[in-house]
């Protein structure tokens, strides 16, 4: 785990991360790509909603397979999310704002997401064409295994 960077405290950093992430809401999905309002996958929404605000050093995760999830077991978001950040129970604790959820699609957890309150939350969904906002508590993450990370305490 890695520390964060000092851009203000805990609470400034969650809102910066939402708003981020709300601004990117209609940017096409788009394999690998990170550029606001041209493309963006789910991946490269994370890093760029926490690099760009400060909350993360700059990192690059690319390249990876668009169907690595499908033909490997390799855990990528995990590997990533454990460098950055701690898992926590959503039975302990809900998330809050700012938190990342990620979902398990094909063998391994290959889907991420960026918590904007205790349900709602922005990812890049390629089924969806676009980065949109979403609810735990309905497709695609309804029924798929969760594991919720902080960088936060």
């Amino acid at each position: 785990m890695t520390d964060i960077p000092a851009v203000g405290g805990e609470a400034a950093q969650r809102a910066a991360v939402v708003a981020e992430a709300f601004s990117w809401v209609g940017t096409p999905y788009h394999q690998l790509a990170d550029v606001k309002g041209a493309g963006v996958d789910c991946s490269m929404l994370l890093v760029r909603v926490f690099v760009d605000t400060g909350v993360l050093p700059p990192f690059d995760p690319r390249p990876y397979p668009p169907d690595w999830h499908l033909h490997r077991s390799d855990e990528r978001y995990i590997d990533w999310a454990a460098r950055f950040g701690r898992p926590f129970d959503p039975a302990e604790r809900p998330p809050q704002a700012g938190d990342v959820v990620l979902a398990r699609f094909g063998r391994c957890f290959s889907h991420g997401a960026v918590m904007t309150g205790r349900f709602e939350l922005v990812h890049a969904y390629a089924r969806d064409g676009r980065c949109v906002v979403g609810d735990l508590r309905q497709l695609p993450f309804l029924d798929r295994p969760l594991i919720f990370y902080s960088l936060w305490g």
